[in-house]
């Protein structure tokens, strides 16, 4: 890829050695430059001076990481409270359709949590009856651990998203990948 430096030598037909010249700097300087070496303090002024522009036009912008599609597919979660493992199959479908890394990494992220969390559910909703009559309890057990878990699984999308929007990044990342 190309340097802000090289492609304004280039435009001014200046070799390297010209532009050293010119610049008062040093051919390798020049050539560090040109590799994606960082611009600082006197460098980037005798640069700016010699291409007639402000010396923050040669500090290369970070590139934008798009993570539109995480959030998609974070979002997409919310499926698994009203869709049984919704917040799985969704998510997941969306992931394995993506082709960008970053964003398929955080969605695998996304989807072990909410196979973790489905996988709690379940236990706990098969649990909770044997437990309901091994206490001897008269109201239903099962609600409990399904409303924990379905603000669970509300929280940690929240929580996601919002990290997103900041960080560009996942609040927690486990360690354990299940995909």
């Amino acid at each position: 890829m190309e340097s802000i430096v090289q492609y304004l030598r280039e435009e001014k037909n200046l070799t390297q050695t010209e532009l050293a010249e010119k610049s008062g700097l040093s051919l390798r300087t020049i050539q560090r430059i040109e590799a994606g070496n960082i611009l600082n303090g006197y460098t980037l002024r005798a640069l700016a001076s010699v291409f007639e522009t402000e010396p923050e036009k040669l500090i290369p912008s970070k590139e934008i990481i798009k993570l539109d599609r995480a959030k998609l597919i974070n979002f997409s979660s919310l499926f698994g409270l009203t869709i049984p493992f919704g917040g799985v199959a969704f998510p997941l479908i969306l992931t394995y359709k993506t082709k960008d890394t970053k964003n398929k990494e955080l969605g695998k992220s996304i989807v072990s949590v909410q196979v973790i969390l489905g996988v709690a559910l379940a236990v706990s909703q098969i649990a909770s009856p044997f437990i309901q009559k091994g206490l001897s309890l008269h109201f239903p057990l099962f609600i409990f651990p399904l409303l924990l878990i379905i603000c669970l699984k509300l929280l940690v999308v929240i929580i996601n998203g919002i990290s997103l929007n900041k960080k560009n990044d996942l609040h927690k990342n486990l360690k354990i990948n299940y995909l």
